[in-house]
């Protein structure tokens, strides 16, 4: 028959107060680390949503870029540009 070693019970409790010392430890990181991919998680989702908008407002300048043949001005930030004319700029000539 096998002989059954036993330590000491003050080993016993020793072993037990390290184990639940350690237990307590890794709770402690689970859960920083649980709080850390939350916050990442709420980052990411909020990056997404700024690329997102901003691929939405490119887009939207790149769908108002005039024919490569078109020689008007770009209005690419949709500010209202008036319009020239180089009469009413001009003084009234007599001929």
């Amino acid at each position: 028959m096998s002989e059954l070693t036993s330590q000491p019970p003050s080993q016993d409790v020793l072993d037990i107060d390290s184990l639940n010392a350690s237990i307590k430890r890794l709770s402690e990181k689970l859960s920083a680390i649980q709080d850390a991919v939350k916050n990442m998680t709420q980052s990411r989702a909020q990056l997404e949503g700024k690329i997102e908008d901003a691929q939405k407002r490119v887009q939207r300048i790149l769908s108002r870029l005039p024919e490569q043949n078109d020689g008007r001005q770009l209005n690419l930030l949709g500010e209202a540009i008036p319009p020239t004319n180089l009469e009413d700029d001009s003084e009234p000539t007599t001929h």
